[in-house]
């Protein structure tokens, strides 16, 4: 391998085994507000230190587990930030959709508003000649016309109509200025998550960077040992999972939207991650899982946060295939359990929908969609 190469390789994997000497966290879940530093700036090893020469020793599988710690950590903390950006579009879709409503409140208000206003003065000039009410005020007045003019001499007919058309014009007033209020507020929270949605945006973007960057400056060969230490985890975390005897607990059969939303799933194995992206090409996790049961009849949260909140929660004994298996203490990811220990789901960026081992991550909980 290059010199240059191996140059960078080895100060990455210093960077963060520094880290670890110095007893910072390589491996914490960040939350949001304190996210995990997504740049791993090489700097020089102090002389003395027992890091392996860059011409001379290899990377050891300590220092690329410090790697794969790290890169988890990334990956983590984009995941937090797509499932944000996530529900601020959401929401923004939602306010957009009100504000086209008010919009056509105001409009028919007004047309409303110019219509009463034309009636008043057609009932004032009734009155003014000494004639009876326009019959178009008699319409309005009444959904019984010839009730009201029995019930009221011409005089009187011209009081009621003059105070119930003003009284209307009043409340129809009234009515816009409060559909202006809401459509001014609805504009300020649509700004707001449009504001959220770009800082999202730019926080996923700058996580993933720092992750491609940190796998791009190792050789092929460690890569490929990379990948073996990432396959040797999951596989440890999933026997313990089973060795638990959880298996032997969880008998349940699917349901028919459940078998649905499981064939609707694993159609889409194959297909690559992408943040924010809901197919049919591309998913993120809660992508998946969503359109997945919006394919089965049913439409559920977009996000895994929102579906961890929203939907019945199960005991993981009693689940079924379809059901959703919510993922990490700030349930920033989501997979759909398909039977026998196993979920689909899509993982990360730079890999695609596939199917995995339920206890390969950390378990927060089991939700139902069709509950």
């Amino acid at each position: 391998m290059g010199a240059g190469k191996r140059s960078l390789t080895m100060a990455a994997v210093a960077v963060v085994c520094a880290l670890t000497v110095l007893g910072a966290p390589v491996t914490a879940y960040a939350s949001q507000t304190q996210p995990t530093d997504p740049t791993p700036t090489p700097t020089p090893s102090p002389s003395g230190t027992g890091t392996p020469d860059a011409d001379s020793a290899p990377v050891t599988n300590e220092q690329l587990e410090a790697v794969r710690a790290k890169l988890e950590g990334l990956y983590h903390d984009a995941a937090v930030a797509t499932d944000a950006y996530n529900a601020a579009e959401e929401k923004a879709d939602k306010q957009s959709a009100e504000i086209v409503d008010l919009a056509h409140e105001v409009v028919k208000g007004q047309e409303k508003l110019d219509k009463l206003q034309d009636l008043i003065g057609a009932a004032a000039r009734a009155q003014y000649r000494g004639g009876s009410l326009p019959p178009e005020v008699q319409l309005w007045l009444s959904e019984n016309p010839q009730e009201f003019l029995e019930g009221a001499d011409r005089l009187r007919q011209g009081q009621l109509a003059t105070k119930g058309l003003l009284a209307e014009m009043n409340r129809t007033q009234d009515d816009l200025e409060q559909y202006s209020k809401d459509a001014s507020a609805r504009w300020q929270k649509l700004e707001s998550n449009r504001k959220a949605k770009e800082k999202a945006k730019k926080k996923i973007k700058k996580q993933i960077a720092a992750a491609e960057k940190l796998e791009a400056d190792l050789e092929d060969d460690e890569r490929e040992r990379l990948a073996k230490l990432e396959e040797d985890a999951a596989q440890q975390k999933q026997a313990a999972w089973l060795d638990s005897g959880i298996l032997d607990e969880i008998d349940g059969k699917a349901s028919e939207q459940g078998k649905k939303a499981v064939k609707f799933a694993t159609d889409q194995i194959g297909k690559p991650y992408e943040w924010g992206a809901e197919g049919p090409l591309t998913y993120d996790c809660s992508g998946l899982t969503s359109q997945a049961w919006i394919a089965a009849g049913r439409g559920i949260p977009r996000t895994s946060q929102e579906q961890w909140r929203q939907l019945t929660h199960i005991p993981v004994e009693n689940m079924r295939p379809g059901d959703l298996i919510i993922y990490n203490a700030d349930a920033s990811h989501v997979a759909m359990y398909i039977g026998d220990g196993s979920i689909v789901h899509a993982p990360r960026p730079g890999r695609t929908v596939t199917i995995a081992g339920a206890g390969t991550m950390p378990i927060l909980g089991v939700v139902r969609p069709d509950a």
